[in-house]
Order: structure tokens, then sequence, then C-alpha cells
């Protein structure tokens, strides 16, 4: 994810309440990829990016989110 998915992920975090801190993969490359971690602590942190997006994605199913499908209207 980019710097702007990232932001829309840290605000997704917040909103559900799921803890995790949204960093660059490289701290001295902000323009880089971003991934979710346990930890602000770069030497201790662990990446939980998909741990996370398997809860949210499971998460937006369980509560009547966005999905795929068809809208098949009756013509009567």
């Amino acid at each position: 994810m980019d710097e702007n998915e990232a932001q829309q992920m840290a605000n997704t975090l917040r909103r559900l309440g799921i803890r995790g801190i949204v960093s660059p993969e490289d701290l001295s490359n902000p323009d880089g990829q971003w991934r979710v971690y346990d930890s602000s602590d770069p030497a201790a942190r662990r990446d939980i990016t998909d741990e996370v997006l398997t809860v949210v994605k499971g998460m937006s199913r369980t509560t009547g989110g966005p999905t795929r499908g068809f809208v098949v209207r009756n013509p009567r």
C-alpha cells in the first residue's frame, strides 16, 4: 500500500477498534510500501498486515459492507 492507502487503513483500524501501527516498510523511504505493525518500535515491531487485512475483510462481510454481486430487478 502507498501512503494514501496507508492513511485510509489507519482510519479504518481506528474506526473498527483494531490495534495496529501503519508505517513505511523502510522508514527512510516514506514514498515506498507501507505495512501494518504491532508496535511503533522499528526494532521490535512485527508485520501484521496480512492478519489485519483478513480481519477487516471478514468484518465487512459480517457487518453488511460492500460485496460483489448482481442486482436483478423484476420488470413488472
